[in-house]
């Protein structure tokens, strides 16, 4: 009559989520789909559903964030171009 072991905590990457929305907004709104349901899904029982939604939300942030960086420094990148051309006027 032994209880079922306790499960480990599932970060639900809300935070990571959080900031990547300000980086590249619509790879972001997956992942914070996805990060409020690890919680539920844990509530409910689902680890694996729990695990896999955690793992899709770190997924879709990761990406906003590194097509945000990307986004940024191309950005800078066409701003100083437009600097130096405009210096050479």
């Amino acid at each position: 009559m032994g209880y079922p072991a306790p499960q480990q905590p599932i970060d639900n990457n809300m935070t990571m989520s959080i900031v990547s929305i300000f980086l590249f907004w619509p790879l972001a709104i997956p992942a914070i789909i996805n990060s409020s349901k690890v919680n539920a899904l844990l509530a409910a029982g689902d680890y694996a559903g729990a695990q896999a939604a955690a793992s899709e939300s770190k997924r879709w942030s990761k990406l906003a964030i590194i097509v945000g960086l990307v986004w940024i420094g191309v950005a800078l990148l066409c701003v100083c171009g437009l600097v130096v051309l405009a210096g050479n006027n």
